[in-house]
């Protein structure tokens, strides 16, 4: 769902020191855009010797298309929790069976049988979070826990919002905003999210992921957004906020799988391993500023994250975060039919 794109930088290798270990071999991650941190690669390669490359991508279809495709390389990709079960489906994924490897006691119990991989045989956890939308207080004083930040936008905010290109996630808000539940086929309901969402684009500066730079330089003042990325912006300005719109909000996970066709299975089975491990989860998270799922990780945290109310849902809206599995087949044409209405 996410993610968590704030700057795409393609491409982008850690060739790490080794520290005179022998170097054993290679391992490709195809990972969301600014969401690995440096340093857990570092760590890794010197404990391996084995060298990684990162590539990004800025959104689930898009690495499911290219996956699909052949021919791309990789060992790893970080889906979202929704798309987990149509990786496995399309017989992408190898069973990896990470339930079985020795750092697999620190998945905390809330997610070690998720129903997006029932006894987690595909996948460990990556990070996860919530969508919601991004309001910089500085020019908007009013109420910004409502998705009509972005869907009936106030006068002040028009011309300078952005929402993040990514269907599931800006469909989810816009459902619950008008009423249904998540993947809803009601009809009254699916006209007034069609209807509200082309109508509001016109007070949209934008649909892009890379705002992270926009948004502390004050050129974006509000928008739809994702709540690790949100802190990462208000860590520049402090005038940024996250809401959680009372009307409902999607919750995601990501989480690490390896390719059936990975070239490098064994080392891809290690970074399994390696990321269920406290300290190196609490890196994953120290960079891009979301929670992940890995008991005793927050020893290591930074302190500023133990706190922070963009990765600590307030009790008044921790009802109102609701995870959801891929759509119906025929409920997702509908929405994808809309969302291809939203960008003519």
């Amino acid at each position: 769902m996410k993610t968590k794109l704030l700057t795409t930088v393609a491409g982008l290798a850690f060739i790490a020191g080794t520290s005179g270990a022998l170097a054993e071999g290679v391992l490709n991650i195809y990972n969301w855009g600014n969401y690995t941190n440096p340093k857990l690669i570092e760590k890794f390669t010197k404990e391996t010797g084995i060298k990684v490359t990162i590539t990004d991508y800025d959104s689930n279809d898009t690495a499911l298309a290219k996956v699909k495709a052949g021919g791309h390389g990789f060992d790893i990709v970080v889906p979202s929790h929704s798309y987990i079960p149509i990786w496995v489906s399309e017989g992408l994924l190898a069973e990896t069976r990470p339930d079985q490897m020795s750092n697999f006691k620190n998945v905390d119990d809330r997610w070690n049988n998720p129903e997006w991989d029932p006894g987690r045989r595909y996948t460990v956890p990556w990070q996860w979070g919530s969508v919601g939308v991004v309001v910089n207080t500085k020019y908007y004083k009013g109420d910004i826990n409502t998705s009509a930040i972005f869907l009936d936008p106030p006068k002040e905010l028009q011309g300078k919002i952005n929402v993040v290109p990514e269907m599931g996630d800006v469909m989810g808000l816009a459902v619950m905003y008008y009423g249904g539940e998540l993947c809803t086929g009601d009809k009254a309901i699916l006209k007034k999210v069609r209807d509200g969402l082309v109508a509001a684009k016109k007070h949209w500066l934008g649909m892009d992921y890379g705002n992270l730079e926009k948004f502390s330089k004050e050129d974006l003042w509000a928008g739809v957004n994702w709540n690790g990325s949100t802190f990462r912006m208000r860590l520049l300005n402090k005038a940024i906020a996250y809401g959680y719109p009372k009307e409902g909000f999607p919750l995601w996970m990501d989480s690490v799988a390896v390719l059936k066709d990975a070239k490098n299975m064994e080392n891809a089975k290690k970074f399994q391993n390696f990321v269920m491990v406290p300290e190196n989860a609490a890196l994953v998270s120290a960079f891009a500023r979301y929670a992940n799922g890995i008991k005793g990780s927050e020893a290591f945290m930074p302190e500023d994250m133990k706190t922070a109310p963009e990765v600590n849902i307030p009790a008044e809206f921790a009802s109102k975060g609701k995870f959801s599995m891929a759509c119906p087949p025929a409920i997702q044409k509908i929405y994808t039919r809309i969302w291809t209405d939203l960008q003519k």
